[in-house]
């Protein structure tokens, strides 16, 4: 995780979102007084988002602990996958 200033972050902000989006950083830009400023990359946001969803019920995740339990395990099988 990467933290600046807000005038930090003004004079690179190109460098500082160049590391964001290549290393998959997230940016907290502290302002002071203000509430701070979290930046992440769009990959990084919809995973985030992706994992929030899959997370937002126990139904949900009770599922996704019972198939890492079984890949842990070793009980899994590859499936081809249909192509068109």
């Amino acid at each position: 995780m990467l933290t600046a200033t807000i005038s930090d972050f003004r004079k690179d902000i190109k460098k500082y979102f160049d590391k964001v989006s290549q290393n998959f950083e997230t940016l907290i830009i502290n302002r002071g007084k203000d509430n701070g400023i979290v930046i992440m990359s769009l990959n990084e946001y919809n995973s985030f988002l992706a994992t929030n969803h899959e997370l937002s019920s126990i139904e949900n995740e009770k599922r996704l602990d019972n198939a890492i339990k079984k890949l842990n395990k070793g009980d899994s099988f590859e499936k081809k996958l249909i192509e068109e």
